[in-house]
């Protein structure tokens, strides 16, 4: 009977929910149930959200392979315009679904410089912002550009265009979110 309530929740989200809101469902149904044997009859049933098994395998291999220093290193002042750039990306439930938004923060002014929107969460989308950067702001000289470990951002579509536009890239280390904490705090504004 739990397996069936289960794979009802899951299906019913687009099969979007996890174990945890999986249980939240089950438990407004009335059924007492407890969080571990809820989560062995998820595990049992095969169900996985695509998202989350795609987010762990990709992210981790890209940010192996191009993992850069943390250049920034908790520094959020700059002395001049477009001297550093911090990029981040969210997404949105829209009554279409979900829309990406990834944005370049230009740290002197704190104003967002470039940004992309898309229906998926891809390489593109974070260059489609960065060139948006580029092209409002002029070819910048000795730039630095900040972002997360994300497999967006360690790509070698990122990474080519950082390089080909003589960008220097730097990276958050693997979870610190203090250490691109300036954009954080913007995005929660």
């Amino acid at each position: 009977m739990l397996g069936a309530h289960v794979r009802q929740s899951f299906i019913s989200s687009d099969r979007t929910y996890g174990a945890r809101r999986v249980w939240h469902e089950v438990l407004a149904l009335d059924l007492r149930v407890w969080p571990a044997p809820h989560r062995a009859s998820h595990a049992r049933t095969g169900l996985a959200c695509p998202a989350q098994t795609a987010r762990t395998a990709a992210g981790q291999g890209h940010a192996q392979r191009h993992r850069r220093q943390n250049v920034l290193d908790r520094q959020f002042q700059a002395e001049a315009p477009n001297q550093r750039w911090l990029a981040d990306f969210t997404y949105i439930w829209t009554a279409e679904g979900w829309l990406y938004v990834a944005v370049v923060l230009e740290l002197y002014a704190r104003r967002i410089v470039g940004w992309s929107m898309q229906e998926r969460m891809t390489s593109q989308l974070v260059a489609d912002a960065l060139m948006m950067a580029i092209w409002r702001r002029g070819r910048p000289w000795e730039l630095l550009h900040h972002a997360d470990q994300g497999s967006q951002y360690a790509s070698e579509h990122c990474q080519g265009l950082l390089k080909e536009h003589g960008i220097t890239c730097s990276m958050s280390r693997a979870g610190e979110v203090w250490d691109n904490s300036a954009m954080e705090s913007f995005s929660v504004h």
